[in-house]
């Protein structure tokens, strides 16, 4: 890999993938986008962002020398599959979110970056923003005295199409899979690994979750609840909130805080609002990939990060008797 910049292929023409990948690298002078593959849309996708190569079979992109950094933009279905070929042909992938269909997927692609030397980064984009750093830093400094209790929620509405890969189970849909995984990095990545005591969920007619509960046991005796809903009446939120033996916490927008978010802090009966400054997720997380891969630190998205989310989802899913 070139010291000075970054070439990056794109692994699927998917809708997130302009707003993901291709405006962050255009705001850098030290990552340029190389290729495209797509069985359906490469060319056009590839002239309507001025992206110089389009594949239209993902095997041509895997194999192409010019890039350095594969960012995969398939269905979850996918992600597993593609990941471990992109890191065997030599390859650092970023990956949507989620990383693979289950734990067990999720250990493949560590293991294949383990026998590669290869980097895997799951996308949770909103982890590298300023607040998600806050709300670490003010938890961990004790601000609210000992956590008893933390719920987190991601709900936005997306209603039942049976075309849509966002509704089928095959595929990687559900809400769970599509928003919950928000809820429980954040709560892994403020608390520690969880046990599933609960889960309830409503399913589509294709068998996926349309919305999806958990109540969650941490270590140290903090109680959880996480919860998602794509249900087409459910009001767009994701929020977090804590309550200790010294106040309570409420972060509103968690996942995309640049488009307008709030932080409340109530204690001893006063509460105090405020924000965090910073760009936009994608920006803050391509940035984290860039200086991961030229540094060589590892970043809190990879490793055994992604396989541990996975767990816990697969144990939401058990304890709902889904899938």
């Amino acid at each position: 890999m070139s010291p000075e910049r970054i070439r990056i292929g794109l692994l699927g023409a998917a809708g997130i993938a302009p707003a993901a990948m291709i405006a962050p690298a255009r705001r850098r002078d030290d990552v340029d986008l190389v290729a495209v593959a797509s069985r359906h849309h490469a060319a056009d996708f590839a002239a309507r962002h001025r992206i110089p190569t389009a594949y239209s079979r993902y095997e041509d992109l895997i194999a192409d020398e010019s890039a350095d950094l594969v960012y995969v933009a398939l269905p979850p279905s996918e992600h597993a599959e593609w990941t471990i070929a992109a890191l065997e042909a030599g390859k650092h992938v970023l990956c949507e979110k989620p990383m693979a269909m289950n734990s067990g997927e999720a250990q493949a692609v560590l293991e294949a970056a383990n026998r590669t030397g290869q980097r895997a980064f799951e996308a949770f984009h909103d982890y590298y923003h300023p607040l998600q750093a806050w709300v670490r830093d003010f938890i961990g400094a004790g601000q609210l005295g000992s956590v008893i209790s933390v719920t987190a929620v991601f709900n936005g509405a997306n209603p039942f199409d049976p075309r849509s890969i966002r509704h089928a189970p095959e595929l990687g849909g559900g809400a769970l899979m599509d928003l919950g995984c928000y809820p429980v990095h954040w709560v892994r990545t403020l608390f520690g690994e969880p046990t599933v005591s609960r889960a309830t969920g409503e399913r589509n007619p294709l068998g996926a979750d349309l919305s999806i509960e958990a109540e969650l046991e941490f270590e140290g005796g903090v109680k959880g609840l996480i919860s998602a809903s794509m249900e087409p009446d459910v009001v767009l939120e994701s929020s977090l909130s804590v309550v200790g033996e010294k106040g309570t916490l409420r972060v509103d927008n968690m996942v995309f805080p640049a488009r307008g978010h709030s932080i409340r802090v109530e204690r001893d009966g006063l509460a105090h609002l405020s924000t965090v400054a910073g760009l936009d997720t994608y920006d803050h997380q391509l940035a984290a990939v860039v200086e991961g891969l030229r540094t060589q630190e590892p970043l809190a998205t990879e490793g055994p990060d992604y396989v541990a989310n996975m767990a816990v989802i697969d144990a939401i899913y058990s304890a709902a008797g889904i899938r």
